[in-house]
């Protein structure tokens, strides 16, 4: 269940998903990046990163 909470909150915003998975990490700021250029791409790396982290 832990997983589907952080796929909804990776939709809603990027980053939140990203830092209830890995912290203050390198992945994080990169998601920070990616989601000011661009929302999808931010979104992309969140679900990626979560999904990857299983």
């Amino acid at each position: 269940m832990g997983d589907v909470l952080r796929i909804i909150l990776a939709i809603i915003l990027p980053p939140v998903g990203v830092f209830f998975q890995v912290g203050f990490g390198l992945h994080f700021w990169i998601n920070i990046v990616l989601t000011l250029l661009g929302y999808i791409p931010g979104i992309i790396h969140a679900i990626w990163i979560i999904a990857r982290n299983d």
